[in-house]
């Protein structure tokens, strides 16, 4: 039987294994992810404390850049003490200089050897988790490269060196100067920190949130009462503002609001010596995504009251 990605990911959330103990219980299990779970706990992977079954959405995000190549890692823990915590902000700085040294999957990363240990990744992460005491994962990762250019970096809310709880890689295309190419580039990445946008350009926009965008923009014209060839522009007009809003290129540059991205990385260009594309971008917000388990402080304290 084939074990897909998801399978594994499932597995990885019921148990808290790491990626490839959950694969290799499942080609162990032919896919049955009960049987799969009673495998990993009869090996003594699946803790029965159940560590692994608590939310870890806090963590820091590990950025390591090398010129044109950069890797965003995600590790999350269960609490801001421990992300605070040294020990832990070395092994997010570990896994991400593992981690440029792989295609920058998760799967990859996981897999690959982490140098100070001698163990995987993976192995080393459950070690963490056995010697702190929380449930800790790799949950995301982003590699960006280019053959010619620079792939800047930028870290929010820095926790210590390349780590913090936002991060962002901007791919810069070009054979400009490479001082100019980092400048330009960590404003460009300063900018999609604070913004957010969903999409390089207006055209790359994902085509399901803009046809939504427009469903919603139709409802609101057709309240005024006015005719469909009136509705029609007005709508037309609304989506293009919705673009100039959510696409890096064509929004006002946090920087200096009198131009655009797109216009500030064309002045850049006369100082590079050659023209600059953005070709890529990537931005990591500690959490994003994770629904985090809102804990009842009076229920575990009658808890523990009644023994």
């Amino acid at each position: 039987m084939e074990i897909t990605a998801a399978m594994v990911k499932e597995l990885r959330e019921k148990s808290g294994a790491g990626m490839m103990d959950c694969k290799k219980a499942l080609a162990e299990t032919n896919g049955d992810l009960e049987a799969a779970i009673d495998w990993l706990r009869a090996k003594g992977i699946a803790k029965a404390d159940k560590k692994s079954g608590r939310t870890a959405a806090e963590g820091l995000i590990g950025i390591v850049a090398d010129g044109v190549k950069a890797v965003a890692v995600e590790v999350n823990s269960e609490t801001d003490f421990v992300a605070r915590n040294e020990a832990f902000q070395e092994l997010v700085r570990g896994v991400a200089n593992v981690a440029i040294t792989t295609d920058g999957s998760v799967e990859a990363i996981s897999a690959a050897t982490y140098p100070a240990t001698g163990k995987s990744v993976d192995e080393t992460i459950k070690d963490a988790i056995a010697t702190i005491g929380e449930n800790m994962t790799l949950r995301r990762a982003a590699l960006l490269k280019v053959e010619q250019g620079v792939v800047a970096t930028y870290i929010h809310n820095a926790a210590g060196e390349g780590v913090g709880k936002l991060g962002v890689l901007v791919a810069l295309k070009s054979a400009g100067d490479i001082a100019v190419l980092n400048a330009i580039g960590r404003q460009v990445a300063m900018h999609v920190a604070a913004t957010n946008p969903l999409a390089i350009r207006a055209e790359e926009v994902d085509a399901a949130v803009a046809e939504r965008e427009r469903n919603v923009f139709i409802e609101q014209s057709r309240a005024s009462g006015k005719p469909d060839n009136i509705i029609e522009k007005m709508v037309e007009g609304r989506m293009r503002k919705f673009f100039e809003e959510v696409a890096l290129l064509s929004q006002a540059f946090v920087v200096n609001p009198d131009v655009t991205v797109g216009q500030a990385v064309k002045d850049a260009e006369k100082e590079a010596g050659a023209s600059i594309e953005v070709v890529g971008m990537v931005r990591l917000l500690l959490g994003e995504g994770v629904e985090k388990e809102e804990s009842d402080f009076a229920a575990e304290v009658a808890a523990v009251a009644k023994g």
